[in-house]
């Protein structure tokens, strides 16, 4: 015991030589590791002399120690073998004491030697146990402070100022160009399902589950422009919150030094600086039953929560069987959607008709009508699609016209009609 304070000093000395972790952490705090190393051998060492009043005392200890250098990212494996030193130190200690001493004890240490090194593996297991479980804490907050952090981006009521800090913890630019992508499976999938089976191939990706809204599905916040430098880490991913792993950004094929496009020119285009809301669609991959609904493009985080309601708004436009559709492609049906009471009046009062006959003659006659506003109004390639003849078509048409009392001929009738059959097709009934 007496000579616990040179001890100290001896290990310290060794662990600055031996260990860069242990140098660096005493480059800015030498005491507070003093501190630790001199009550670690103190306890230690009493609780060897009385194992039944100081041994909890001691775990307490190098507990304390396993979670406090795990808070300060000091490496397990530094920490057991500074640990392994201090017993190996104390254990040799030991020897020269009693040889010079008591030289004729000194077999009698054959009888300690188990306990002296049993007791460091214990205590070696209880700093480890001590660390991981303060990493998982760590990683934790760490994950519930990058939940947070998107939940915020995407509901619209992230603070300008913290923007910065979010750009950097969620390795995304302030002001690069987004859009977002909201996916949606079929319930009893899970939220690995859509986001392991929706793909979005060279483009940087952070998923977001969201439990709380109606429906429930998965947001991806879509980087399509940042600053080369920006690149250099790969999107996270969360299942609720923390980040997900989407693709990598890619350099574009055949670049050698003697090429035309510069590395620079490369990385910008993977990240998809000509990228719109039509080539994300194009570029995604996801199961048939997927419903999918895709922003227009935005501008810089801060636009993230318009982009995420406006994502909203293209799903609810998007078939019931599935498909992917994009906003700025389907205007006149997230109108409908956006107002579903106007839109189911306006189903009921020019439909109406057509939608009390009886259930095979009324699919029969929306089925045609659909698909001769799909066919741009060519009777022709109606009958292709629908494998009758023309004059069926023209005839089912002209019956249309009567129930509806609307003129397929007049531009504005049309208009009501084709707004008419998204409604009815969207909006639940």
């Amino acid at each position: 015991m007496a000579g616990l304070p040179e001890l100290t000093e001896r290990l310290m000395t060794l662990l600055r030589e031996r260990e860069p972790a242990y140098r660096a952490a005493m480059e800015v705090d030498a005491e507070s590791v003093r501190d630790e190393v001199r009550r670690s051998l103190r306890l230690n060492v009493e609780s060897l002399i009385r194992p039944g009043e100081l041994r909890e005392a001691a775990r307490r200890c190098s507990w304390a120690i396993g979670r406090a250098r795990a808070d300060r990212g000091l490496p397990l494996d530094a920490l057991l073998r500074a640990f392994r030193l201090g017993g190996g130190m104390v254990w040799q200690e030991l020897v020269d004491e009693t040889t010079r001493r008591q030289p004729s004890d000194a077999r009698l240490l054959v009888h300690v030697a188990a306990d002296v090194w049993n007791f460091v593996d214990d205590h070696c297991a209880v700093v480890a146990e001590a660390y991981r479980q303060t990493e998982r804490e760590l990683m934790w907050r760490r994950e519930n402070r990058l939940r947070l952090m998107t939940a915020a981006l995407l509901d619209g009521t992230a603070r300008i100022a913290d923007l910065p800090a979010t750009a950097a913890a969620l390795g995304l630019p302030e002001q690069g160009r987004y859009a977002v992508v909201l996916a949606r499976l079929p319930s009893g999938r899970t939220f690995a399902d859509a986001w392991g089976q929706v793909h979005l191939s060279g483009l940087r990706v952070l998923w977001y589950r969201d439990r709380d809204r109606d429906g429930g599905g998965s947001y991806g916040i879509v980087l399509l422009a940042g600053h080369p430098h920006d690149e250099g880490e790969p999107g996270h991913g969360h299942e609720s919150g923390l980040l997900d792993t989407g693709p990598e950004p890619m350099a574009a094929a055949g670049g050698s030094p003697g090429a035309d496009v510069t590395r620079d020119e490369e990385r910008l285009r993977a990240y998809g600086r000509d990228v719109d809301a039509g080539e994300i669609a194009r570029r995604l991959t996801a199961p048939p039953v997927a419903r999918i609904g895709v922003s227009p493009v935005v501008e810089g985080l801060a636009a993230i929560g318009d982009a995420r309601r406006l994502a909203d708004t293209a799903l609810r436009a998007c078939p019931r069987a599935g498909g992917t559709v994009v906003l700025e492609e389907h205007l006149p049906a997230a109108l409908v959607v956006s107002a579903p009471v106007l839109g189911a009046a306006l189903a009921e009062r020019v439909l109406g008709p057509l939608l009390r006959l009886d259930p095979s003659d009324r699919d029969v006659m929306l089925e045609t009508l659909t698909a001769w506003l799909a066919c741009d109004g060519s009777a022709q390639r109606a009958a292709g699609r629908l494998y009758c003849h023309r004059n069926t078509v023209l005839n089912r048409l002209r019956r249309c016209e009567h129930l509806t009392s609307r003129s397929l001929s007049r531009p504005s009738d049309v208009v009501e009609l084709s707004l008419a059959l998204a409604a009815h097709s969207l909006l639940d009934p």
